[in-house]
């Protein structure tokens, strides 16, 4: 139990910006199985977004009180993910050849399609949560980054890391992903399906498998495999693609609830 204690705490540490207590075993192992409770963070980021949001309409326009939620979870995250959607851009928008990408993502520089990716990402993020019900907002960004957590695990499972130098700082916990750590991260995440309270909103799993697997099948044509900014960049993009298909789901029919 103690350890299993340790790893959830070694996931915060690695992917928010909560200080850890210094007794907690720090290790390669730690590092590598920790990837099993990704999904947890997802509850705990996505929740206090939405805590922020729920708070701040109160006494705040609903339009402003998402911007606070949002600024909320890049702020526990350290823009962990949002860096690694901005370096893809940039990588593959600027190399033609496997090193060449891998060069540029490397770069903490970021460059025109970087910027440019990263404010039509977070633009069009916040659209999409604008137009969804109020009533299903929050819930609506605990789901998006519990699954979005998830489908970036699933990835570690289905391609091969391709940094082996230690330039990456992501390459301790994104190799050795076993199938029990995969089964794990499912089980987490499972119950963050039904927090809508509507089994429609389970129409949208297929388009988000695709859109994994697509990504996927680019990373592997141009560098045969993954990075960490591969997974932030399907992190991203699987929370983004959650909000627009919600809205799409809620404006195809005058008579959809999430609640019935």
């Amino acid at each position: 139990m103690k350890e299993q204690f340790n790893l959830i705490l070694t996931a915060f540490g690695f992917f928010t910006r909560i200080p850890i207590p210094f007794n907690i075993a720090f290790s390669q192992d730690n590092l590598n199985k920790c990837n099993r409770y990704f999904p947890l963070v997802g509850y705990f980021v996505g929740g206090l977004s939405a805590l922020v949001y729920l708070s701040a309409s109160y006494f705040l326009p609903e339009s402003l009180s998402i911007l606070l939620s949002m600024a909320a979870s890049i702020l526990l995250t350290g823009a962990f993910h949002e860096d690694g959607f901005a370096d893809v851009c940039d990588a593959f928008g600027g190399g033609w050849t496997k090193d060449k990408i891998l060069t540029i993502m490397k770069d903490s520089r970021i460059g025109a399609y970087g910027a440019i990716g990263i404010i039509l990402l977070l633009l069009t993020k916040y659209t999409a949560i604008n137009d969804l019900p109020s009533d299903i907002i929050a819930l609506s960004l605990i789901t998006a980054h519990v699954i979005s957590r998830f489908m970036a695990v699933w990835t570690m499972h289905s391609l091969d890391y391709v940094r082996e130098d230690e330039s990456s700082k992501s390459k301790p916990i994104t190799k050795s992903l076993q199938s029990k750590d995969l089964f794990i991260a499912l089980a987490l995440t499972i119950p963050s399906l039904f927090l809508l309270m509507d089994f429609k909103v389970l129409v949208i799993i297929p388009i988000l498998i695709i859109s994994k697997l697509l990504l996927e099948r680019y990373f592997k044509k141009w560098i045969g495999g993954y990075t960490g900014d591969c997974l932030g960049t399907i992190q991203q993009t699987t929370e983004l693609l959650i909000y627009i298909c919600l809205v799409a789901l809620f404006q195809q029919s005058n008579h959809f609830s999430f609640f019935n």
